[in-house]
């Protein structure tokens, strides 16, 4: 049996880490055991991969090894994919109910959730992204309140929003399981 990669995550998120585990981490053979470190980070502005860039580059210069970062965007088709990177800002002002009312007068309520991981090998390395992406529509708040927008993001073609959604079922369909398994996939082929 392989040695056991160890990856550092980059979070100070309990919901993000624990997620990220149970993806990671799935059966008892997994090849990847998650660590995590809480850093203060510079938050640049620009495009989702050019925030994850940056990120994880600052945490593996900060760290002086290998580490991965998560950047998650939900993007509105209405708004040509704003909020995108910055909707944790635009939930924090506006919370569930704003999100709703940001689409009023909209044709469309047709949304994206995107989730980029940043992996770099060290402080010298250049960062490699992973993205995942799932298609939905926003809602009104719906299951409990406490991840993020998971309440007013439901699935296209499952009547569900991520909050409503047993952690088994959303950790085969996510945003978050598509980016994780493109990552996954790279960390088990490289050593």
């Amino acid at each position: 049996m392989a040695a056991k990669k160890t990856i550092v995550f980059v979070t100070g998120n309990a919901n993000k880490l624990r997620e990220v585990k149970s993806i990671l981490q799935t059966g008892s053979d997994a090849a990847i055991e998650v660590q995590s470190k809480d850093l203060d980070l510079p938050e640049i502005q620009g495009t989702t991969q050019e925030v994850a860039r940056a990120k994880v580059k600052a945490a593996a210069q900060a760290l002086n090894g290998p580490c991965i970062t998560e950047d998650t965007a939900l993007c509105f088709k209405a708004m040509n994919g704003l909020p995108g990177p910055f909707i944790k800002y635009f939930l924090k002002e506006l919370g569930h109910e704003g999100l709703n009312t940001m689409l009023n007068g909209f044709p469309t309520k047709e949304a994206t959730a995107l989730c980029t991981f940043g992996y770099c090998a060290g402080p010298d390395a250049e960062p490699l992204l992973f993205e995942g992406e799932t298609e939905g529509i926003i809602v009104d708040a719906r299951g409990p309140k406490n991840f993020g927008w998971d309440p007013v993001f439901e699935v296209k073609g499952t009547g569900l929003t991520y909050a409503e959604m047993p952690v088994e079922q959303k950790n085969t369909l996510s945003h978050r399981y598509r980016a994780l398994s493109k990552l996954r996939e790279y960390l088990e082929k490289t050593e």
